[in-house]
């Protein structure tokens, strides 16, 4: 039995944390991949790839598919070689998660089976070799100084930075109280789904690689180009680190604005839970912070569950992504640096930058 420390546990608890270590284990472990696409379809069928089998026919019956449990799962996870962390597939399983986080229906098949007390268990080991490597542990850094901005046209029609960033959070903040007063009138219809994210789109977003920038995004609906914006600022910006749940939980209640009724159908299929629930209230939160950064791991082990704020009310981080950071006042401004244009190839889907 493997004996958790307190990130690994952690990493466990988020959704996105345990999709990672599935998505590594599968990587390095084709096998097991076979088994869990079977596995996760058997646990959620209406929310997976329908499967198509194909038989000869002779005997006129319909073929089965074959009969895979989560202890074959399990069984497989053990042989999973983790003795040399491959970075290219670490690489890959975190884009994998985060292509999977939705908030907008319950959880997929692999993220329902992950959550199942023996996969968790077993991913322990997947969960601690991860941590320890090079890679996993970077996802505590803090914000770097350099950042990179992402404007999802190409250059031509690009446009310029947000700019009057307190009104932007003004309006969103206004717009969210009456969203939620006419949510409040309105009988809630059981497959209700509407407003999911957690935080303003309108002002800057930036990352500290421009990989995580263009690949780590949360329903990125088909992106094929980009500008990428070298983002700098003058250093002596207010930067409040979200390094775990609890630090959002923090937030909230800091700076609460209640959205229980326009978020009452997304986040209870996501989480499964109904509770009262609060977001930050941003233009509060900007007369404190010029910028909120979420780290990756606070990713990873926070979105898409339901945060604890209290004994009442709990909160979702959705619509962020690993190493983001949302910029709330005028600090930063573009670096003389030339934009960058990328381009995603459509067959292999991989970004190539355009000279």
């Amino acid at each position: 039995m493997t004996v958790l420390t307190a990130n690994a546990a952690a990493l466990l608890a988020g959704p996105r944390g345990r999709r990672l270590c599935l998505e590594y284990a599968m990587a390095v472990n084709p096998e097991l991949g076979q088994v869990m696409f079977l596995v996760a379809h058997q646990a959620a069928p209406e929310r997976s790839v329908l499967i198509t089998l194909t038989g000869d026919g002779r005997d006129g019956s319909e073929p089965s598919p074959p009969a895979f449990t989560v202890a074959d799962a399990v069984a497989l996870i053990a042989t999973t070689d983790l003795r040399e962390i491959d970075t290219a597939s670490v690489r890959a399983a975190l884009r994998a998660s985060v292509d999977a986080a939705m908030y907008w229906q319950p959880p997929d098949g692999h993220d329902t089976v992950c959550a199942l007390p023996d996969m968790r268990a077993a991913l322990a080991p997947v969960a601690k070799a991860l941590l320890a490597s090079p890679t996993g542990t970077s996802w505590k850094a803090a914000r770097a100084e350099e950042q990179w901005a992402v404007d999802w046209h190409a250059p031509m029609d690009a446009s310029p930075l947000p700019s009057n960033t307190m009104a932007l959070l003004t309006t969103w903040d206004r717009w969210h109280r009456e969203e939620e007063a006419r949510a409040a009138l309105e009988p809630p219809p059981e497959m209700f789904s509407g407003t999911w994210w957690s935080a303003p789109g309108a002002p800057l977003r930036t990352r500290g690689h421009v990989a995580d920038a263009l690949e780590l995004v949360e329903d990125n609906a088909g992106l094929e180009v980009a500008t990428v914006i070298p983002i700098r600022d003058n250093g002596s910006a207010r930067v409040l680190e979200i390094t775990s749940a609890h630090d959002w939980a923090s937030l909230c209640r800091t700076f609460p604005l209640e959205v229980t009724a326009s978020r009452r159908g997304d986040w209870f299929h996501v989480t499964g839970r109904d509770r009262r629930r609060l977001l930050p209230e941003w233009s509060r939160v900007a007369l404190d912070w010029d910028a909120v950064h979420l780290t990756t791991f606070a990713y990873l082990s926070a979105a898409t569950s339901l945060i604890e704020i209290d004994d009442e009310y709990a909160s979702v981080i959705g619509g962020w992504g690993p190493d983001a950071t949302l910029w709330l006042t005028d600090t930063t401004h573009e670096s003389n640096e030339p934009r960058q244009h990328w381009v995603r190839d459509p067959g292999t889907g991989e970004w190539a930058r355009k000279l």
